[in-house]
């Protein structure tokens, strides 16, 4: 409406005044537009309250519509500081008693220092580093040096011997291998180390020489391994009629007192007098006297060890002993020290390393490769490299403070003894490697071994209820089927595994809770009072009646499809009255809990299962519908693969450098990222071994591993090489083809590759669409959505898969359609905005037609102010002419 200020009188009448009161009853009919609006906006916002309400009861269902919270257990152990747990749907109710022995870790390798950590190390020669991970068997430990002759007579003078700072001492009882090795074994507790004592043995050359014994008139002879006399000559024996090596050896031989005195002594006989290697034998390190006692005048014996017949025997004694070999329990270096090392066959010092070790590949394990040459030849540049190649190796420096401070420290990134670490140093082409670099990096646990292990690689070690279980994590799973331990340290803990109904029930409760709420809301927007003879704003309404309606029809529904005992909320204690209020009763929910835990799951969640084992249900869509349909499968899945023509020859050597270029997976028109180079490290495989080299090279190409494609090496029952793409389907190939080196017809012969295929068949005789080993039920029919895995088996007659949609499964669809922008609440409050601008548009035309309005007012009553003024004016004049006439009569 127009403004009237500023528009005075004219003079005769109040324009002003007249034309306001005029259109104080033209504006009248604003008022009805702003009620019109007022309504309107009171249903806009009643209708964002139900949709509050809606979204709230939606997020109740959000822990019922999964599967896993139905099925979760709880796990409680009674150390949490040895170990937590987890358990999911696949673990059963128990009590377990959880011994923790050892902690896994990676193994760590250090090399020798450098005094420079940017100076080039050798001659920049073109080297790969290459670095494959496997198990190393053998003890890690040192050997000590034979026992000395004064050790084995007197013993080790008194004093100590010091393992990794624990003292052990020594006396003159330490005067054997096997007495030095317990010594040291009684304190493996701290120190971490145990002691072996080696196999004493007396000097195979001992008998070399011996003559037949002759004795005179006063002589006699006797000859004795540690304490046991095995021969013996009185006087005027002549030689070859008494003591001969051939009689000793029919000593020994048995049986008679002198072989079953030996087998007290546990000692063992090996070789011959009469060939002159005999030797005596004690496994367990004890020492071993031999001694030939001569008596009589001072050519009264005659012959014997080291003396020909007829040389003259004044008598002979040795003690032989043997060395300890020290083992780390923890493969570490094993530090040396105390008054009394060398006495005891030892080194003062750090030292260790694989005795008699050897490397098996782990094939699960991808091998990489680093190229060093004369752009980065320093310490630091290769620590750079490797960083940067991402094999599963880190690297780092580290300084000692010494002259030859800096020390290339490798660690694999994965715990476990099966990620040791074995380093290969390749040259390029049929040029060595650079010297220095191997003398500084190589690494076989089976032979050279130029770094040195400051921890070795292992597993965790446990027992559950007194059953050995092992570990290459400190995450140990499936141990207790569907148990997830986390072990932080070692010690004993007992753990519980209990359902989870406590959580099941809050969420139950809470669902309880959301649906009254909405319900009361509901209710409260379409209520009417009789009273005040008020509605509520959305009393009548269709769209909040339909809501309600089908929220009530999804709860008074069965669940179809279900293979268990529940189908009804009601028998789990779930009810809704006659006004609409959910109730539970608590009792017959705990009784449900404790005798269908796992069926509640179908009452709430989609759900689906397989009759055949093989056949995994995966996943469904909102246009998937409940029921049991029949599995045909008329191609199984496959994956490519290449399979050699001939069975692998014994052993296979692989030249130095190489090299095949691989296709994995490649696609149509090829993709350049799924080519690669690999190298294949060089050396003499057995097939087995040359399978698991094979799958660990091509699987350590980091384009393979970005594009996630993978390759699984193995022997077939004919003894031929099998390279096969880890991958199912269409999708699934591989190829080789030679670049440098061993060419790849080596393996596999004249074979030709063979590509994957998709699985195929039917759902509930609906088409479906095979990709792989998945099966997806094709749109338009009743499976649409529904996915499931076929993992094994044949083509055929596969069972049945069963889908149900629970109650949360349907009321969470349903809650996301009526919330939806186009739903019923997004359609209803877009007719709603659209009325309010609809009446925005009137009210603003009509205020446009007030100001005209106003505009005639003050026009014409301006006019006639206008006039009525002149009218004023006239009679005024007239008056006065009237007046001066009347005066001049």
């Amino acid at each position: 409406m127009a403004s009237t200020s500023g528009i005075g009188s004219g003079g005769s009448i109040d324009v002003n005044a007249i034309v306001e009161k005029l259109m104080s009853v033209e504006t009248r009919p604003l008022a009805a537009f702003e009620k019109k609006t007022a309504s309107f906006q009171a249903k806009l916002s009643a209708f964002g309250t139900l949709s509050g309400s809606v979204a709230k009861f939606q997020s109740s269902l959000g822990s019922l519509s999964s599967v896993a919270n139905f099925k979760s257990l709880t796990a409680k152990a009674g150390d949490e500081s040895v170990l937590t747990a987890t358990a999911s749907g696949k673990a059963a109710a128990g009590n377990y008693n959880i011994n923790v022995s050892q902690l896994a870790q990676a193994q760590s390798l250090v090399s020798k220092g450098q005094a420079s950590t940017t100076s080039s190390i050798g001659v920049g020669a073109k080297t790969t580093l290459f670095f494959q991970f496997g198990t190393t068997s053998g003890n890690f430990g040192l050997n000590g040096s034979a026992l000395s002759h004064a050790v084995l007579s007197t013993g080790i003078s008194n004093g100590s011997l010091s393992l990794n700072g624990t003292a052990i001492a020594t006396d003159s009882t330490t005067n054997s291998a096997r007495a030095l090795a317990e010594a040291i074994n009684a304190k493996s507790t701290t120190t971490g180390v145990t002691a072996t004592a080696g196999a004493t043995s007396t000097a195979g050359n001992l008998f070399a020489t011996f003559g037949d014994v002759a004795t005179g008139g006063d002589g006699a002879y006797t000859l004795s391994v540690a304490g046991v006399q095995i021969a013996a000559q009185g006087a005027n024996v002549a030689a070859g009629a008494g003591v001969t090596a051939a009689g000793i050896d029919t000593a020994l031989a048995g049986p008679g007192a002198v072989a079953t005195a030996l087998a007290a002594a546990n000692i063992t006989v090996s070789g011959t007098a009469a060939g002159g290697d005999l030797k005596f034998t004690r496994a367990d390190g004890s020492n071993i006297t031999l001694t030939e006692t001569v008596s009589g005048s001072a050519a009264a014996v005659t012959g014997g060890i080291g003396n020909a017949a007829g040389a003259v025997n004044g008598g002979f004694s040795v003690t032989a002993g043997s060395s300890i070999s020290l083992t780390a329990t923890n493969g570490s270096q094993i530090r040396v020290g105390g008054t009394n090392a060398a006495a005891a066959g030892l080194v003062d010092g750090t030292s260790g390393s694989y005795l008699g070790g050897s490397f098996s590949q782990d094939a699960t394990q991808a091998s990489g490769s680093v190229l060093i040459d004369s752009s980065n030849n320093s310490l630091q540049g290769i620590r750079d490299a490797i960083n940067k190649a991402g094999i599963g190796v880190t690297a780092s420096i580290i300084s000692d403070g010494s002259a030859t401070a800096n020390r290339l420290v490798l660690t694999s990134t994965k715990t476990g003894a099966a990620s040791s670490m074995k380093i290969t140093l390749n040259g390029d082409g049929s040029d060595p490697p650079d010297a220095a670099l191997s003398s500084l990096l190589g690494y076989d646990p089976g032979g050279t071994q130029n770094m040195v292990q400051s921890a070795a690689a292992q597993d965790t070690k446990l027992t559950v209820n007194g059953i050995a279980v092992s570990s290459p994590n400190t995450t140990v799973n499936d141990a207790i089927q569907g148990v997830s331990l986390s072990v932080t340290k070692a010690g004993s803990s007992s753990l519980s595994i209990s359902k989870d109904g406590s959580s099941l029930k809050t969420s139950i409760e809470g669902f309880v809770k959301a649906y009254n709420e909405l319900n009361k809301s509901i209710k409260d927007l379409t209520a009417y009072d009789p009273e005040t003879k008020k509605g509520g704003p959305l009393v009548g309404d269709s769209t909040v009646q339909s809501v309600q309606s089908q929220v009530r029809r999804v709860l008074g529904t069965s669940i179809t499809g279900l293979t268990g005992d529940l189908s009804t909320l009601n028998q789990i204690g779930l009810s809704v009255d006659q006004k609409g209020a959910m109730s539970l009763d608590s009792t017959k929910l705990q009784k449900a809990i404790d005798q269908n835990f796992n069926s509640i799951a179908g009452l709430f969640a989609a759900i689906g299962a397989a009759s055949d084992t093989q056949v995994n249900f995966t996943s469904s869509t909102a246009a998937t519908k409940p029921g049991t349909y029949d599995l045909s499968v008329t191609t199984m899945a496959s994956q490519g693969a290449l399979t050699g023509s001939d069975p692998l020859a014994a052993t296979t050597t692989i030249a130095s450098n190489t090299k095949w270029s691989v296709v994995l997976n490649d696609t149509k028109p090829s993709n350049s990222k799924n080519i690669a180079e690999v190298t294949i490290p060089p050396g003499t495989y057995t097939p087995a071994e040359m399978a698991k080299v094979l799958q660990a090279a091509i699987n350590g190409v980091p384009a393979f591993t970005s594009a996630g494609s993978t390759v699984a090496a193995s022997i077939d029952a004919n003894g031929k090489l099998v390279l096969a793409s880890s991958r199912y389907g269409s999708d699934s190939n591989i190829g080789l083809a030679d670049v440098s080196g061993t060419n790849m017809s080596s393996l596999f012969g004249t074979a030709a590759p063979v590509a994957g295929v998709d699985v195929a068949g039917t759902l509930g005789g609906q088409a479906v669409v095979g990709k792989g080993q998945t099966m997806t039920g094709a749109a338009g029919g009743p499976t649409e959505g529904l996915k499931i895995e076929i993992t094994g088996g044949a083509i055929g007659n596969r069972g049945t898969v069963s889908f149900s949609q629970g109650y949360a499964y349907q009321l969470n669809n349903l809650a996301t359609a009526i919330l939806d922008s186009k739903g019923l609440i997004g359609g209803k409050t877009d007719g709603i905005n659209n009325s309010i601008k609809d009446v925005a548009k009137q009210r603003e035309k009509f205020t446009d037609r007030l100001e005209g309005i106003e505009k005639r007012y003050r026009d014409q009553y301006s006019r006639l102010d206008v006039a009525l003024t002149k009218m004023q004016s006239t009679q005024n004049y007239l008056s006065q002419q009237l007046a001066q006439l009347s005066a001049n009569r």
